[in-house]
């Protein structure tokens, strides 16, 4: 306390600093109260001239700040106008201006179609390329672009194939319809195991892809296409493994150094990734620029490398295969999708919270069940999580009860040891299942083990073996499932059913009879399932119970919406007309000794 702060003790008063506080004798007498009176009227003087120095000091404050403030308004006024103007001059100047304003009016008119608020999201800026765009030309974007806008990346691959552009007769006559469409400039659609589809990377629009398979990617902001190169040296891809592509010498050269120069230019700028998207449908020669894609990326949010086939790698020291040790800088990564490319299940990228999982792991990749658990127990937060292992070892360590309280869709192939994970996994959001495990025993004690494990769950899309099937794997003269009715019984919340590589007659019957299977299901998918002699009939019968004509106007059972059957039996064109007449939307394949394809 400073000096002048001091408490000092008068014989009546106390001073402290410059005010006087008094001191009155106990019990009062006439001179005390006459000397409290006259204290007090000088006080309450005192007290009134201060609080009007007070006013007086904040209305000068006031009048400063108004002023200041008026001042600040009329800089950042003039500051608006300067940057408006030098806006529009930099816009006169532009290089876009040299484009036709009708070839510009059709660019921008495309783009409101696809996002309507792509004019007001200028916060990123989405780079989306493919081997035809020199990386001279990347170069030059990302230099234009700042060294602080976020990066979008999309790089789409594709290996020049001799035989691309002939299709088999079979592939011909096969259709498919989906109402889905890709928002990438790509007709690539990457497909991991899902609501019945197989489980495959599907290159072009493959007339061998059933309707629903089309995966999404949300739109961001400021897309910028970079446009081709105008020399063509970069339009053809030396494959490693396909010697039938020969490409010239000068097309080999380039080809052979634009993975590493682009990939060099885009891991420059790390640390402004926001979104890093790679997607090739075979080993080229320059992948192995891949493994420069080390270091911190402090913006990242998602990050995809995706190979359409296997092939193999050597040991990368990229993001993936980083050391168990390492300090990786990722605060922001939520989504990890790895297909056909190496990785290593220690690596501090398995490690930040993802909330979305995509893992395709290679044949040669065989990892204990204990690790394969580990990655999904370090990841607590995850909604969504995808794993395809087609070989795994047995567990080293015991396999623990792990839960994911915030998990949503599992989807799990591969393997028939996978179903081991299963039975430790606790997911009481569940809402989307997908199982297509190889096959050796029925599958429908591991899913009701499941559901009870985790508190039934209300289960809104189940898929069995859908995507197996088509690789003609086979479950024996039981199939998939065995008891039906203990298994369909309790899912009252099932919307869609997809369902491979089983018999047709136990499956039909449990869906079309009372007390109702599935009351809530309104899609049935069903893949290789053998009929046997009264096939067609069950399934009229199941959709006669459940869609009946006319309609019932307050129905215990949902009608089916969707039917989808795939190389289960030869239905006849009379069939599927009347199918049509009571689902809306169906289709139908002919096995493949009396091949044909039915829409309606």
């Amino acid at each position: 306390m400073d000096v002048s702060q001091e408490l000092v003790e008068e014989d009546d008063m106390y001073h402290y600093g410059p005010y006087i506080i008094y001191f009155f004798p106990e019990p009062p007498t006439e001179a005390s109260l006459a000397d409290a009176r006259r204290v007090l009227s000088t006080t309450q003087a005192s007290a009134s001239d201060v609080e009007a120095e007070i006013e007086a000091a904040e209305a000068a404050l006031a009048k400063v700040l108004r002023e200041s403030k008026s001042l600040i308004e009329g800089l950042q006024t003039q500051r608006n106008a300067l940057e408006q103007t030098i806006t529009q001059t930099m816009a006169y100047l532009s290089p876009i201006r040299r484009l036709p304003l009708e070839l510009l009016r059709n660019i921008f008119m495309e783009y409101f179609d696809e996002h309507p608020c792509c004019a007001w999201v200028l916060a990123a800026i989405r780079l989306i390329t493919t081997q035809h765009a020199s990386a001279d030309t990347i170069r030059l974007w990302l230099e234009r672009s700042g060294d602080t806008v976020p990066l979008d990346i999309e790089i789409f691959l594709r290996v020049t194939s001799t035989n691309s552009g002939t299709d088999s007769p079979t592939r011909r006559r096969r259709r498919s319809r989906s109402r889905s469409r890709s928002l990438s400039p790509t007709p690539w659609h990457l497909s991991f195991p899902h609501q019945g589809v197989a489980a495959h990377y599907i290159v072009g629009h493959s007339p061998l892809t059933p309707a629903g398979i089309v995966a999404h990617f949300p739109p961001s902001p400021s897309p910028i296409a970079v446009p081709h190169s105008p020399t063509g040296i970069s339009d053809s891809w030396l494959s490693m493994h396909h010697p039938g592509d020969r490409p010239t010498a000068r097309q080999s050269r380039s080809s052979l150094h634009w993975g590493h120069i682009a990939i060099y230019y885009l891991a420059e700028q790390m640390h402004r990734w926001e979104r890093f998207i790679f997607r090739f449908d075979r080993q080229f020669a320059s992948m192995s620029a891949l493994k420069s894609i080390s270091g911190d990326a402090p913006l990242l949010k998602e990050f995809e490398v995706s190979s359409a086939e296997t092939a193999y790698y050597p040991e990368w020291q990229w993001l993936p295969n980083a050391p168990p040790n390492a300090t990786l800088v990722l605060p922001n990564l939520k989504t990890l999708t790895l297909q056909y490319t190496p990785f290593k299940w220690s690596s501090p990228m398995f490690r930040t919270n993802l909330h979305t999982l995509n893992l395709r792991a290679l044949p040669a990749c065989h990892l204990p069940l204990d690790r394969i658990l580990y990655i999904i127990a370090s990841n607590p937060a995850l909604e969504s999580l995808t794993l395809h292992f087609q070989g795994a070892l047995p567990a080293v360590l015991p396999l623990s009860p792990t839960t994911l309280p915030l998990i949503k869709t599992l989807q799990i192939g591969g393997h028939y040891s996978l179903s081991q994970l299963i039975d430790v996994l606790v997911l009481p959001q569940l809402t989307t299942l997908t199982l297509d495990i190889e096959p050796r025993d029925p599958i429908e004690d591991t899913i009701s083990n499941l559901l009870t494990r985790s508190s039934k769950p209300s289960l809104a899309h189940l898929s069995i073996a859908y995507g197996n099937s088509s690789n003609n794997f086979y479950y024996g003269p039981s199939g998939t499932v065995i008891a039906w009715p203990s298994l369909l019984g309790d899912l009252t919340h099932l919307e869609s059913l997809r369902i491979g590589g089983t018999t047709l007659e136990p499956l039909l019957s449990v869906l079309g009879e009372e007390p109702w299977a599935c009351p809530n299901l309104e899609a049935l998918g069903v893949r290789n399932c053998h009929a046997l002699g009264e096939g067609v009939v069950k399934l009229v019968a199941m959709v006669e119970a459940r869609n009946p004509q006319p309609p019932l106007i307050q129905g215990t059972v949902k009608r089916l919406k969707s039917l989808e059957l795939y190389d289960c039996a030869s239905f006849g064109e009379d069939v599927v007309e009347w199918l049509g007449s009571r689902v809306e939307e169906v289709v139908c394949t002919e096995p493949e000794f009396d091949r044909w394809v039915w829409t309606v």
